[in-house]
């Protein structure tokens, strides 16, 4: 298997070059050069199997089944749970998927647990030293920590948007003591943060001299392993199943759509967002309209550049490089773009937008917790909220995404709840941890003169 660039101004490269590489060297993002499929009869048993199987089909010879499988059961091995991702029954047609029950307690470890392995593997198999560069709005950030730190020969920077993530997210960052990690708060919001990264990996000479590697969703290695989770909880459903996915860069909800293209059972996607509802808005209209981000209840999705959208932006365009082009330079002249109807259609086909604002959040929470003795994070109320508006039009049961635990935004929980959520035994003394962090501008100078030193 080959991986091609979004823009198409590029060679393709192996899966060794999507991982190591993250950013496509032209700024478009990798993608399979045709969509394998999962095989006859699939029929998964453990997670670790569907990992296995579904992997195998992106990684084409980067390693061998016996090592791939070493490596997939020391990334879980840190998971509270042997399921991995916990399908919970609500009612006869609501379930929810729980994401959170890696060290950091938010879905993004599924993936970067593995992805730190990965490089890990890679790294001491050619001696390499490389410069891991990730921008997060709060999840990613501490995952991408936690998974790669360990990492032979890699130095992880993570950009997060000053004062924005919750305190539990940002702790979960800046209170890792290892000499290899820094966080670095940057004075804007993350689509600041994601702008820095985007325009360093486009900085020839840097990358080069840095040997830049990404952690975002821009990752293919990482977009990958979030389709495990689908293909795994769909092929539960063999009449097919709907879900609902909060997200704010479109990595999750793509991955979702990876699983639908390798033939898993997969109906309707719902993309949930909250109050920086670029997504809904574009599902409503067919037009991809920027605007200020605005703080909410649930960080984790204050963007308004989707990153993501991209790839499957992408494959509802023909696969045409030019018209993607096109698409992606008027967003950076004008903020927008409109796409095709026939592309639109396509789209429409298989995604429908929602939003909720921090009311309805809280509101989602209270209801959560009456209704079903459940309880959930902002993030996850933003899905539930969406359930509640979609139950009567959607055909087939129903998987909500419980992407991070409620005690990582204890102030919302409480708010809604009455209650405060405790931290897991594992991170009870978080708020006892020493600090380290740097606070530098808004701009791409100041963090390539960090990295520098």
């Amino acid at each position: 298997m080959k991986y091609i660039s979004t823009r198409g101004g590029c060679p393709a490269t192996d899966f060794r070059g999507a991982l190591m590489g993250g950013l496509a060297p032209d700024g478009g993002l990798y993608v399979p050069d045709v969509w394998p499929t999962l095989p006859q009869g699939f029929s998964p048993k453990t997670y670790i199997d569907t990992a296995e199987a579904v992997l195998s089909l992106f990684m084409d010879g980067f390693i061998d089944k016996p090592t791939l499988r070493t490596l997939l059961e020391k990334a879980y091995a840190s998971f509270d749970v042997p399921e991995v991702a916990p399908l919970r029954k609500l009612d006869e047609n609501l379930s929810v998927l729980e994401l959170f029950h890696g060290p950091t307690i938010a879905f993004k470890d599924v993936a970067l647990q593995l992805l730190g392995r990965l490089f890990d593997y890679e790294l001491r198999k050619t001696g390499q030293k490389i410069t891991i560069l990730g921008a997060t709005s709060g999840d990613t950030g501490s995952a991408a920590i936690e998974g790669c730190r360990h990492a032979q020969g890699a130095e992880i920077y993570i950009l997060y948007p000053h004062e924005r993530p919750s305190e539990v997210q940002r702790r979960q960052m800046t209170t890792v003591n290892a000499p290899n990690v820094h966080a670095v708060a940057v004075e804007g919001n993350f689509d600041d943060c994601q702008a820095i990264v985007k325009q360093l990996f486009a900085d020839a000479a840097f990358r080069s001299s840095q040997n830049l590697s990404a952690v975002n969703s821009i990752n293919w290695a990482r977009i990958a392993a979030q389709v495990v989770y689908y293909v795994h909880t769909a092929y539960s459903y063999p009449q097919g199943v709907n879900f609902i996915v909060p997200t704010g860069n479109f990595g999750n909800v793509y991955a979702a759509y990876v699983a639908k293209k390798l033939g898993a059972p997969i109906r309707k996607l719902v993309v949930a967002s909250n109050r920086n509802d670029i997504l809904t808005r574009f599902f409503e209209s067919g037009r991809m309209q920027k605007s200020e981000v605005e703080p909410s209840l649930s960080p984790s999705m204050d963007i308004q550049v989707s990153s993501n959208f991209e790839r499957v932006l992408f494959d509802a365009l023909g696969r045409d490089p030019e018209a993607l082009k096109t698409c992606m330079a008027d967003f950076t002249k004008q903020g927008s773009y409109n796409v095709p109807q026939k592309a639109f259609d396509v789209l429409l086909d298989i995604f429908t937008g929602i939003r909720c604002d921090d009311d309805d959040t809280l509101a989602a929470i209270a209801c959560t917790q009456r209704d079903y003795g459940y309880t959930i994070d902002p993030h996850t109320a933003v899905a539930f909220h969406a359930y509640h508006e979609f139950k009567d039009s959607l055909e087939g049961p129903v998987v909500a995404l419980a992407c991070a635990h409620p005690a990582k935004f204890p102030d919302a929980v409480q708010k809604a709840t009455g209650k405060r959520p405790p931290l897991p035994e594992a991170l009870a003394d978080l708020y006892e941890r020493p600090e380290h962090f740097t606070v530098i501008p808004n701009s791409a100078e100041a963090v390539k003169k960090l990295i520098l030193g």
